[in-house]
């Protein structure tokens, strides 16, 4: 496979071929929108690389067989690993190597993993997905919550009408076609009507200081984290949260692969490269900043917390290819990580 309009070969297409399939998945052109979610994965998806049942949810696969939240499970009491796209395991190259299928299969058996993650979700949708699809689920004896990342970069966002609650990714093309229903309800001003001169175009919004957006993320987590336990504790369930891994939040410098494929991504994506994207959020330093703030606010309700970033710095060597981007990893890296956060949380 050669590159459009020249005989290149790109990094991607050689070393993470697998990529195409999720960029299939994730085509705006079919998003699949939920109520209350605004979006979900696509339901009935088929792959030789992703698979989803009914309502959207990834396959696990096991010792015994396979399982998801809204497909065949066991009766008897599961896990859940929630989270955004690094639960999805976007970039492993099947069913079979993702995060929850390596903790189910070898890392922590001794009871079925359910895929409860979705790309681009946030703490609040992370929730909201629990809440509507519960009801499938047989007994829940854990709930790991593996995330962070997107709570974070959302909170960039400042100054929305959100009403208190947090930023979402594409919520600028929600509040566009609100605005747009606004004028197609709106009635006619009654009495006179004054001009009042050209529209002043309103300033560049600007992204508050690390610190502030650390502040915000935490404070919408934890508001959400009270809520998981509330839930969990009427079932019995322990919650635990995983900041989730970021190759910029490892000390561990890229490996040979993944400075092919980071230096691809910062010449070829549609969105800029990635310190124009996501700016401060993707520092080590704020990284480690916002795992001590998770940290101790997850201490101070009694949750614990693993930090896998700080785990995969000590454990990796250099040479190590964990990830097929900056966000996502490769099965090594997911293999690693359901080791890191098996051995980390006592799971057996």
């Amino acid at each position: 496979m050669t590159s459009e309009g020249d005989d290149v070969v790109r990094p991607s297409e050689q070393l993470t071929p697998q990529t195409s399939d999720y960029l299939d998945f994730l085509d705006r052109g079919k998003t699949n929108y939920l109520p209350y979610l605004m979006y979900f994965n696509r339901p009935n998806f088929r792959s030789a690389v992703i698979n989803t049942d009914e309502f959207g949810f990834r396959i696990s696969h096991g010792l015994d067989g396979t399982a998801s939240v809204g497909g065949q499970h066991p009766g008897g009491p599961v896990r859940l690993l929630v989270g955004g796209s690094g639960v999805l395991s976007y970039g492993a190259t099947s069913d079979a190597t993702t995060l929850s299928s390596r903790l189910w299969t070898k890392h922590a058996p001794s009871k079925p993993w359910l895929n409860f993650g979705a790309p681009y979700f946030n703490s609040t949708q992370e929730l909201m997905l629990f809440m509507l699809y519960r009801h499938l689920l047989p007994p829940v004896e854990e709930i790991v919550l593996f995330s962070g990342f997107n709570t974070l970069v959302m909170a960039q966002l400042a100054g929305l009408p959100l009403q208190g609650q947090g930023p979402f990714f594409f919520c600028n093309e929600y509040f566009e076609k609100m605005e747009e229903l606004r004028k197609r309800y709106a009635k006619p001003a009654k009495g006179l009507r004054w001009r009042t001169g050209a529209k002043q175009p309103e300033p560049e919004p600007v992204a508050p200081q690390a610190s502030t957006m650390i502040e915000a993320a935490v404070d919408l987590t934890m508001r959400h984290l009270d809520s998981w336990l509330v839930v969990a504790g009427a079932t019995g369930a322990r919650v635990s949260f995983v900041l989730q891994p970021l190759a910029t939040w490892l000390s561990k410098p890229p490996s040979r692969e993944e400075k092919l494929l980071f230096d691809e991504f910062d010449e070829f994506s549609e969105f800029g490269a990635w310190e124009e994207r996501y700016g401060e959020v993707g520092s080590i330093e704020t990284g480690a900043a916002y795992a001590a703030a998770l940290g101790a606010a997850c201490a101070s309700k009694g949750v614990r917390f693993v930090d896998i970033n700080s785990r995969m710095s000590a454990t990796a060597a250099p040479s190590d290819w964990l990830f097929v981007d900056r966000g996502h990893c490769t099965d090594d890296g997911y293999d690693l990580s359901a080791a890191l956060l098996a051995e980390s949380l006592e799971l057996s």
